[in-house]
């Protein structure tokens, strides 16, 4: 993977240990030549991942709707900055630019850009790589509720097995990058039946 997405929070959060996952994962993606594809802050985990990337000489690109395009939230440091109308088309071109998707601990905007690409997924829209770093159990409840669904019937286990979770940077990075996208021939076969 050349290029990957990382969703994650405009805050730090209250724990550090937040913060120096967004560390460990920047300097994972600038020691092996991965471009960082992200929401365009200074600020947050976003800042700080960024920050990391930056601070080696590695590849950031950010993405940012132009209502945030304020001097207090753009990061001036990133040279590749691409301004969008809004929060949507953002989506679109992280899309086209990356080859998979990692989250980290964040809030609505986060978990937004999350089930929007494991829905992408879903349909076959796209078959990238879809990561949940799982720093402090941050994701616990989320993954419960995912489960909840698969029992009561409202996503498929196979779906459901999309979303690659792991604790550690390296763990994750692993399931990244031997992921195997599901067939497709069986959406194919049944619309066609």
């Amino acid at each position: 993977m050349k290029k990957i997405v990382v969703f994650c929070g405009s805050s730090l959060g209250f724990n550090p240990i937040y913060k120096n996952a967004a560390i460990t994962l920047g300097n994972h993606f600038a020691k092996n030549n991965i471009a960082l594809v992200y929401g365009g802050g200074k600020i947050g985990m976003m800042g700080t991942l960024a920050d990391t990337i930056l601070a080696q000489n590695g590849d950031v690109i950010g993405v940012i709707p132009k209502l945030l395009e304020k001097e207090e939230v753009i990061h001036t440091g990133v040279e590749e900055m691409v301004v969008c109308k809004n929060m949507s088309e953002r989506k679109v071109i992280m899309s086209k630019l990356v080859d998979g998707y990692i989250t980290l601990p964040g809030g609505f905007g986060t978990l937004d850009e999350l089930f929007e690409a494991l829905t992408l997924g879903q349909l076959h829209i796209e078959q990238k790589p879809i990561g949940l770093l799982n720093i402090n159990d941050f994701f616990d409840a989320t993954l419960q509720q995912l489960d909840k669904m698969v029992e009561e019937g409202y996503l498929k286990q196979k779906n459901r097995e999309m979303l690659l979770v792991d604790s550690t940077v390296d763990g994750l990075m692993l399931k990244m990058n031997t992921y195997k996208a599901p067939k497709i021939t069986s959406i194919i076969n049944k619309v066609v039946s």
